[in-house]
């Protein structure tokens, strides 16, 4: 029997980015996250920063979630040299248990933008989704250097957001793919010393298997802990969010 082909999704472009130039926009950053719906690991948020004067479209890349691992990977180097500037951040399981998963995009996001910042500032934003969670919000959102993301620092250009732009903007597909690929890494280093979870197949996400784990062996300091975990408590309370 023949195997089914594999459908191949509709490639994404670069008509939002360049429509943003009538605006007066040259430098457009696409962003989006990975990482939002784990039990452990980091929230990973990922900027491309795309020159419109100069900028091409690239071959082979999707939304994260439909391309294999070593596709992802394959891409990485690609989209390091075709953007003009490019960077993942992270806010851990513990700032994510603090500040509430909200408020860790906003500090993941702040962390991408100021490395991308070293290079290039950004005119405008493509966000993935409906909420703008990037941008600085009233309350302070701590720093990797303890400063406020409300007192000047975090994205300080306009943000526009766009369902589902990670299938349909070039740029931002681009940003899930390396935040993918770098959140990947990071919970496939952590497997070898916690293998009872199986973080080098499940990426920290809910599985079956991650869930028996931690009723098994308890939650570890990468776990969420204000997030329902293991099996044993799923009839409980909806996973907690502060902010």
């Amino acid at each position: 029997m023949t195997a089914p082909r594999r459908t191949r999704s509709v490639a994404p472009t670069l008509r939002v980015e360049k429509s943003l130039a009538a605006q007066g926009h040259r430098f457009v950053a696409g962003c989006d996250e990975v990482g939002r719906g784990a039990l452990a690991g980091p929230v990973s948020v990922g900027i491309v920063v795309v020159d419109l004067e100069a900028v091409a479209g690239l071959r082979g890349v999707r939304d994260s979630k439909l391309l294999r691992p070593a596709e992802r990977e394959s891409l990485v180097p690609r989209i390091r040299r075709w953007s003009v500037a490019s960077a993942v951040g992270h806010a851990s399981a513990a700032e994510i248990d603090a500040l509430g998963l909200m408020s860790a995009l906003q500090t993941a996001g702040s962390r991408a933008w100021a490395a991308v910042g070293a290079t290039v500032t950004p005119d405008v934003v493509v966000l993935d989704g409906n909420y703008d969670w990037l941008s600085p919000r009233e309350r302070g959102i701590p720093g990797d250097d303890g400063g406020s993301a409300s007192g000047g620092s975090g994205c300080a250009a306009p943000v526009h957001t766009r369902i589902k732009a990670d299938l349909t903007c070039l740029s931002v597909a681009a940003a899930s793919v390396l935040a993918k690929v770098e959140r990947d890494a990071l919970m496939v280093s952590l497997a070898a010393s916690h293998p009872s979870f199986g973080w080098d197949v499940n990426k920290g996400y809910a599985t079956q298997g991650h869930r028996a784990g931690i009723d098994a062996a308890g939650p570890t300091g990468y776990h969420r802990r204000t997030w329902r975990l293991g099996s044993l408590d799923r009839p409980a309370a909806p996973i907690l969010e502060r902010g």
